[in-house]
């Protein structure tokens, strides 16, 4: 009988293969964590109307039953931004309440997303209103926007399956997608000289503005364009 051929120390058999290298995708688990937590994500959004103009009402009308936006989870209208994760602009934005949506928008925890609903809050409206915010997207990010003046409930439902979307197609391993610059974070986007100039009494009064309320003021004439002021304020 021959002898047993003695095992090598040298390894001829299989590679060795290491405790990741298991044929499985390496993104496998974060593929499968991002379609669970968008879906709950998209499927129970809070909004958070932002209503200022006649586009509020369209929304109104969007969550009512005839168009009822709950067949999407969204019928939990939430008025405190701490618990919302939606913003929707409907209306136009003056320079006054600026700083006042931006400072909601802050207040909102990540992720969060915005929708521009109509013509005033996508571009200022169909004239360059020289109190107005010609598009919010300078105050604070756009996911979509949507167009009209008002729109139909129809198109903000469309523009709410769009962030739908959206969300479906985030994912976990990009965490600072959705950052913003922090040195916006919490600032108007006007210089307090532009919104000064912009206060107007309050009716017939002369003695009080809407800035302070306390410091006394002549009435002040129609601000200039607002291109002159950019280039005053270095803008």
């Amino acid at each position: 009988m021959s002898p047993r051929p003695i095992a090598s120390s040298v390894a001829t058999s299989a590679p060795a293969t290491s405790s990741t290298d298991t044929g499985i995708p390496r993104n496998w688990m974060t593929t499968k964590l991002d379609y669970v937590i968008n879906w709950a994500r998209r499927n129970s959004l809070w909004p958070m109307p932002f209503g200022t103009a006649c586009c509020a009402i369209e929304m109104m009308a969007a969550a009512a039953t005839k168009y009822d936006i709950a067949r999407f989870g969204m019928e939990r209208m939430s008025f405190s931004p701490r618990q919302a994760d939606l913003m929707i602009v409907a209306g136009r934005v003056t320079y006054k309440l600026a700083p006042v949506l931006r400072r909601v928008w802050d207040q909102m925890p990540q992720p969060k997303w915005c929708v521009s609903m109509g013509a005033c809050a996508s571009s200022g409206g169909m004239f360059d209103n020289y109190t107005i915010v010609q598009g919010i997207d300078s105050v604070v990010p756009v996911d979509v926007y949507v167009p009209g003046c008002p729109p139909r409930p129809e198109g903000l439902i469309y523009g709410l399956l769009m962030i739908q979307e959206k969300i479906k197609g985030e994912s976990l391993s990009s965490p600072g997608a959705r950052d913003e610059a922090p040195e916006a974070v919490g600032r108007p986007n006007l210089p307090p000289e532009t919104i000064e100039m912009l206060a107007q009494p309050f009716g017939n009064s002369a003695n009080q503005n809407r800035v302070s309320g306390l410091a006394p003021t002549s009435p002040l004439a129609r601000p200039r364009d607002r291109r002159e002021r950019r280039l005053e304020h270095g803008g």
